[in-house]
């Protein structure tokens, strides 16, 4: 018997993946879909076996009385929804960005605290399988005990031509801030579990492709305040030649006093001592869902801590902080000349 009921609002391009995952998970049952759009909701509703659907939140609410709210719309009606959800006692798994600006996020983080209402950010970079490896071998010491850089490049080859994003997120286009607050709060908030706390940020942004509002291309520069230094390389135009380019986005280098591990565009591992040979680093990786399943083991990660009331890795407060280095990477950015 399911131990909670939950609801979802927002039946996008990437909700499906979240439907996916809660139908895996056997302590919750998903009970109900809300969209405006009142035939997308239908769609995924039949797809996956949701029993109920609806186009009015409020109303989705006082019928189900669920558990938890799963929010998975556009970042500017997440304020509202998740007050509402934190005004009626209910347990809250947002989408990334938490909302459209830092005073709304803080906003929502506020609300569920006086509320006594527990939230997590679907961040789910960081449930991705690599980085839970990478994060073992460095707490292991596997290639030392000093962290000297992070470098990722990525280049999904989904931002160029007339048509950019159309196909998947087509809002994308219009929002003002797009490279680091789309995509690059996943590096930040994934550096941060791999490296620590951020010191100081260094951000120069570009527009490549003319006909969207935001910036699509950046180098993200950030300083730990172990001394470490992580690097972001980024831009939505140019391609890789991966296979999947979005399965990873891209190619990372960790390097620390005693070697260094790679990660390829396929998810391989390689680890290279100082002085050695590269070897193949052996892992699990599973090719379903999203992302080495990531969005499942996000969810499986709220579940069990809400089970076992502990704290929840990328808790609302936690997510502040990226946001804070969000708001400093656009900051020096504009400083720049």
């Amino acid at each position: 018997m399911s131990q909670l009921k939950a609801v979802a609002v927002g039946a996008g391009y990437f909700s499906r993946f979240h439907f996916d995952a809660w139908s895996r998970i056997d302590e919750v049952e998903l009970a109900a879909v809300c969209d405006l759009d009142e035939l997308r909701a239908s769609e995924v509703c039949r797809e996956f076996g949701i029993p109920h659907r609806y186009t009015d939140f409020n109303r989705m609410l006082d019928a189900e009385q669920p558990d938890i709210v799963d929010v998975i719309t556009r970042p500017a009606a997440h304020k509202a929804l998740c007050v509402e959800a934190a005004r009626r006692g209910i347990s809250i798994i947002c989408q990334k960005p938490l909302a459209a600006t830092f005073e709304e996020a803080r906003g929502i983080v506020e609300a569920a605290e006086q509320s006594h209402v527990r939230v997590m950010v679907h961040e789910n970079f960081r449930f991705q399988p690599w980085y839970r490896e990478i994060k073992r071998l460095l707490d292991d010491g596997a290639i030392g005990e000093r962290l000297h850089s992070l470098t990722f490049r990525s280049r999904p080859g989904d931002g160029r031509g007339d048509d950019a994003y159309l196909s998947r997120q087509p809002y994308f286009r219009e929002m003002s801030r797009l490279l680091i607050c789309e995509t690059g709060i996943h590096f930040i908030d994934t550096f941060r579990f791999l490296a620590g706390e951020v010191a100081r940020v260094f951000c120069h942004l570009r527009k490549l492709n003319p006909l969207i509002a935001g910036e699509d291309c950046g180098l993200l520069m950030l300083e730990f305040q172990s001394g470490a230094v992580g690097v972001w390389d980024a831009n939505r135009w140019n391609e890789s030649n991966a296979e999947d380019p979005r399965y990873t986005f891209g190619e990372f280098l960790v390097e620390a006093d005693r070697g260094s591990i790679r990660l390829a565009a396929d998810a391989s591992l390689t680890i290279q001592p100082l002085g050695g040979r590269e070897r193949v680093h052996r892992y699990h990786h599973p090719r379903c869902g999203f992302a080495g399943d990531c969005v499942y083991a996000t969810q499986r990660h709220f579940v069990e801590c809400l089970l076992d009331d502990k704290p929840f890795q990328t808790s609302g407060s936690q997510y502040l902080i990226n946001l804070a280095v969000q708001e400093a990477a656009y900051e020096s950015a504009e400083l720049v000349p």
